[in-house]
């Protein structure tokens, strides 16, 4: 498999079942995601959130456009205050277990996969800005958590 570059950008924070998450999409540059994807994942994301608790403050979105049929919904959620837990969804990807090729037809996926390389490079910001401003300070700044997003540009390298 060849490595291709992807873009990300920040879509601004959205509150799921009473929890704070950031958002971001991945693509490829100028093969924005399509609004009905986006549409798709935006209605199928309730279904991957976990319950609500006092030791889990808030979270973070991909929704990422595969470069064939495929789109990928991933839903990260801090918990046990410092650990963080996955859950993803496919649209579009038969050989993940959907039934059709249609990028907004999305499914949960049975595999335990929390993300490729190009939806890894949001871990990477989000641990750092959860350190930086909820576990590191002595009084968490979740506003500041939420408020840093990382910044859109080429992801993956």
């Amino acid at each position: 498999m060849t490595f291709v570059q992807k873009e990300m950008r920040p879509a601004g924070p959205v509150r799921i079942n009473g929890r704070p998450y950031k958002c971001y999409h991945v693509d490829r540059a100028g093969h924005e995601l399509e609004p009905e994807v986006v549409k798709a994942a935006e209605e199928f994301v309730d279904q991957l959130v976990p319950p609500l608790a006092d030791d889990s403050p808030a979270g973070w979105i991909v929704i990422h456009r595969g470069d064939d049929t495929g789109a990928y919904l991933l839903v990260y959620t801090w918990a046990w205050d410092n650990v963080v837990e996955t859950h993803t969804a496919s649209a579009g990807q038969p050989v993940l277990g959907c039934p059709d090729s249609d990028p907004t037809h999305f499914v949960r996926n049975a595999q335990r996969f929390m993300g490729c390389v190009w939806e890894l490079a949001v871990l990477e910001h989000e641990r750092a800005s959860f350190v930086r401003h909820v576990l590191a300070p002595d009084k968490p700044d979740l506003d500041a958590y939420l408020a840093d997003l990382s910044p859109a540009g080429e992801v993956g390298r």
